[in-house]
């Protein structure tokens, strides 16, 4: 069975790449994601992508955001099993826990994640973030999804999304759920 992931590009560090030429960092082009990260092709997963137009910053984050991004879940929740939304950090967790609110009787996966350095920087946290997020949003267990709620991934930890606050942004290890434990911890494998 194929699992359908469709990954939604709101804004936020993990989409920028860096232009070679002049430095300046622009939103890549997620038509391209197999080529920036051919490690894809070795799931048996259908990858779509969508790019919010305009990007937003996290910092301005709104009420109509939250409801455009509702929307963007809703209107696509037939034709996929599980949702990657990339975020910008700063409010990640205000739309991970909003959304968690707004999208009553969810059952299928609705995993964010960012990253503190853009994807085409070297030691990037993106890559993995985005690898993983994507993995989990695709875990089946006998055609039931392993995690059926919204959630945040970011550096080896899955925390439910209304659970979750940033608490660093110097470091990759940004997040924590002080009042919930991890959904899931990820190592060499991924422990629910």
């Amino acid at each position: 069975m194929s699992v359908s992931i469709l990954v939604i590009y709101t804004g936020g560090t993990i989409g920028m790449v860096k232009d070679k030429a002049t430095g300046a960092l622009h939103p890549f082009a997620f038509e391209n994601i197999y080529k920036m990260m051919p490690v894809l092709e070795n799931f048996d997963y259908a990858i779509d992508g969508i790019s919010f137009d305009p990007l937003i910053d996290s910092s301005n984050v709104s009420p109509s955001f939250w409801v455009k991004l509702a929307g963007v879940i809703e209107s696509n929740y037939g034709k996929y099993d599980g949702f990657v939304v990339l975020h910008g950090t700063d409010t990640m967790a205000y739309s991970a826990s909003m959304l968690s609110f707004m999208l009553e009787n969810l059952n299928k996966p609705v995993i964010f994640t960012g990253s503190q350095l853009p994807m085409g920087v070297v030691r990037t946290d993106g890559r993995d973030n985005f690898i993983n997020a994507v993995e989990i949003a695709a875990a089946h267990d006998d055609n039931t999804p392993v995690v059926p709620e919204v959630a945040i991934y970011f550096e080896n930890k899955l925390l439910r999304g209304n659970r979750t606050n940033k608490f660093n942004a110097e470091n990759f290890n940004a997040f924590l759920s002080g009042n919930y434990p991890p959904l899931a911890e990820v190592g060499v494998h991924i422990r629910y």
